[in-house]
């Protein structure tokens, strides 16, 4: 699943970075988006917007902090406190949060910390995010719910043999850092999670410098800043003694793993191969190459508009062949870029 969340966020990255093209004033003219205005308050936070005509806006805080950051102690605890985000803060407790939202007629998501709102509305949502990010209450029965629906979630993930097969694929391509961590850990480490664990963890990683607030739509750059500075303007710039968090150099080990089970009906296989980072020119021929190969299952043969030619060959060649393994195989083809 790591994997294809890489291979996600890569295409989504592509389409922003393609902008850089447009310095080339012959395509410049034909630019249809808005300027990103990037500023930077005194704490270190990044305020970052594009103002439309829209009537509506996106609001988010992203902070950069994830499993990467993590170590086996404390893997899962930056999904548990995504799931505990909106469950409450000191100055909405239990849910009172969810209810100013809805009052307002949003749409929030804890992923990322970010909610879907009328423009006129942005004031409030600056609020509910200021303290979502700042104040968030930890209370121990919330806890416990939590806790409870995260492992059922687990369990139905586990269920799924494409996303086992894809944390696999991390665990052995990135073995021997913190990459090779799967986002949802382990269940394990969610059974013995404390309130004091995911405390020290939001103490150790939401600060100003590794938080970017972040809008899209009918919002005014100068309005935005006002409110970062009036709702995240106290977030502290100072690491506690100077322990500004860390994590291994990502490394690529062409290697494999195979886990043997016969009650399956399929065989899932994954590919990755190592690409060049988000900053590399080579990264726009990469999604090409991914949109050439595409994704190859022999049930697709049969579809006239297939999305790409090559896998609708590979079906027409391997049509014939009717082995136990090929009748049995699907195979996902996948470029990972990583940096």
């Amino acid at each position: 699943m790591a994997a294809s969340v890489v291979c996600q966020a890569a295409s989504t990255r592509a389409q922003v970075r393609s902008r850089a093209l447009l310095r080339t004033p012959a395509l410049r003219r034909t630019a249809t988006f808005s300027q990103t205005r990037v500023s930077k308050l005194n704490n270190g936070l990044h305020v970052a917007s594009e103002q439309s005509s829209q009537p509506t806006c996106t609001v988010g805080v992203w902070i950069d902090v994830g499993s990467r950051f993590e170590t086996e102690k404390n893997n899962r605890a930056g999904y548990f406190v995504e799931h505990l985000a909106f469950k409450g803060t000191k100055n909405w407790p239990g849910s009172a949060l969810e209810k100013e939202v809805e009052s307002i007629g949003a749409h929030l998501n804890h992923t990322a910390y970010y909610i879907k709102a009328l423009s006129k509305d942005l004031p409030k949502v600056g609020e509910i995010l200021g303290d979502t990010v700042q104040n968030c209450s930890l209370e121990d029965s919330q806890i416990e719910k939590e806790r409870d629906a995260i492992l059922r979630e687990m369990q139905k993930n586990e269920a799924s043999v494409r996303d086992m097969v894809f944390d696999y694929l991390h665990a052995t391509a990135f073995q021997g850092t913190s990459l090779a961590q799967a986002v949802e850990g382990t269940s394990e480490n969610v059974r013995k999670l404390s309130r004091a664990d995911l405390t020290e963890y939001l103490s150790r990683h939401y600060w100003a410098p590794q938080m970017v607030l972040a809008v899209a739509g009918g919002v005014e750059h100068q309005l935005l800043l006002d409110l970062a500075q009036k709702h995240l303007g106290d977030i502290s710039w100072q690491y506690p003694e100077d322990a500004v968090p860390t994590f291994t150099p990502c490394r690529f080990t062409g290697s494999e793993i195979h886990h043997h089970d016969d009650t399956l009906p399929l065989a899932h296989v994954a590919i990755a191969v190592e690409g060049p980072g988000w900053a590399s020119p080579d990264n726009v021929a990469l999604q090409v190459a991914n949109a050439i190969i595409s994704h190859y299952d022999r049930t697709y043969g049969g579809a006239h508009w297939f999305q790409s030619v090559w896998p609708k060959s590979c079906a027409r060649v391997s049509r014939p062949s009717t082995s136990a393994m090929q009748r049995r195989a699907r195979w996902v083809h996948t470029l990972s870029v990583t940096e």
